[in-house]
């Protein structure tokens, strides 16, 4: 009936993130098989937001 701190020592050993194949960065997630950085597994087209780009535009 705990839900605190003692709940969180039964969660290692378990990995939910790990190395993606198309991106390679350490964000698949390995029951869901698809990573949320890239959206390998979930879509053939590169993740991407319009909110997500830089602004390169440089100010004096």
């Amino acid at each position: 009936m705990t839900k605190g701190t003692p709940s969180m020592g039964k969660r290692s050993g378990k990995k939910t993130h790990i190395r993606c194949r198309r991106c390679g960065k350490h964000t698949y997630h390995a029951s869901k098989k698809k990573c949320s950085s890239c959206g390998f597994g979930n879509s053939s087209k590169l993740r991407k937001y319009s909110w997500n780009k830089r602004n390169t535009s440089k100010k004096k």
